[in-house]
């Protein structure tokens, strides 16, 4: 995975938690969170692979 990638995914992650903050409808909130944490697991293993 590319610097430019990893800077995409947090900034997915930051577009995402702004949604989040702004949703009132709890079933829109959960579909933000399953997608937030998606992301987070795919940014996770990508730095995982990268680590000596």
């Amino acid at each position: 995975m590319t610097t430019e990638q990893l800077v995409e995914f947090e900034r997915q992650i930051e577009e995402l938690r702004a949604e989040m903050s702004a949703c009132i409808d709890p079933d829109e909130r959960r579909q933000i969170e399953a997608e937030l944490g998606t992301i987070r697991a795919e940014l996770a293993a990508e730095i995982q692979e990268k680590l000596p």
